[in-house]
């Protein structure tokens, strides 16, 4: 796939992963990126890297977690830059903690952002590109949607999730021309990964790199991207030795209590005006009683 000319969405985009798909997607010569997030002012300090480059930016500050507000920002965003050719759905939350000790309003936070968030705004892309038959669908599992960790079962849970919803749309989306492939990070090291207590032995990644194994999996059109050496050990391993795997697991497994947790996308902030830029904010009020609100910086 060219990205040259195209328009694309990145969820999750104000750090970690997401934010270094998007600065990749603009090194690469893509034409706008739609950089969406909680935390306003992280996705303008984004979008003004991505500027320097010579690409357009616009931010769309949305809770994912609300559909109507995020199908209210999808609707304006088409309306006003006409077709997104790309989604990139990077947005998520993890929480580490041993299942005996799990808390619920932690369950359910991960699926409502990591899972629904996804399906939601997946749902409501893949229909208007179905339309124009024409579009690429990418979803961030992990390599703990191919094997489960221990200590962080509810996330592993939506990213094997993530994969089945992957496969299946890949074959129902493909007479559309809608391609859909998952990318499959071992573990990266972002601000999420920091507040959590790492595995034995296991070497994080940095942001970058994986951004870049998605470029070229685009380029190749690969229905699914694993990325890092660690990441095709464990899976081989799963496949041809299991017993092995869990061997090594039940070692490298750290002992946790109730702190250990992280964010994929969970800062709030607001942004300031800026001048002489080429940015457009979305911004979506959670209220009650309150309309979309477009504006111009």
């Amino acid at each position: 796939m060219n990205i040259q000319g195209k328009v694309a969405l990145v969820t999750g985009a104000s750090r970690g992963i997401g934010r270094a798909i998007a600065l990749e997607l603009a090194q690469q010569g893509i034409k706008r990126l739609i950089l969406v997030a909680r935390d306003r002012h992280k996705l303008a300090e984004v979008a003004k890297e991505i500027e320097a480059m010579g690409v357009e930016a616009t931010i769309m500050a949305v809770d994912l977690t609300k559909p109507v507000f995020v199908h209210i920002a999808i609707a304006q965003l088409w309306r006003s830059y006409g077709p997104i050719h790309i989604l990139v759905n990077c947005a998520g939350v993890a929480h580490q903690n041993s299942f005996l000790q799990s808390k619920l309003p932690q369950v359910q936070e991960e699926l409502s952002l990591n899972l629904l968030g996804t399906y939601s705004l997946t749902h409501m892309m893949a229909r208007r590109m179905a339309s124009r038959r024409e579009g690429t669908i990418v979803n961030v599992s992990s390599l703990m949607g191919k094997v489960a960790a221990p200590t962080m079962a509810t996330y592993s849970a939506t990213k094997f999730a993530i994969v089945g919803f992957t496969q299946a749309l890949r074959s129902e989306l493909a007479p559309y021309n809608i391609r859909v492939m998952a990318l499959l990070p071992t573990l990266t090291d972002t601000d999420m990964v920091r507040d959590l207590e790492l595995f034995r032995w296991v070497m994080p990644m940095t942001p970058q790199k994986v951004a870049k194994a998605l470029v070229l999996g685009l380029q190749k059109d690969s229905p699914e991207i694993l990325v890092g050496w660690q990441s095709h050990i464990a899976v081989w391993c799963q496949r041809f030795a299991p017993w092995l795997l869990e061997k090594i697991l039940q070692i490298a497994t750290p002992k946790v209590g109730d702190r250990g947790q992280g964010t994929g996308d969970r800062e709030q902030g607001t942004g300031n005006r800026g001048q002489g830029t080429r940015r457009r904010i979305f911004t979506t009020d959670p209220l009650p009683h309150s309309s979309s609100v477009t504006y111009n910086l």
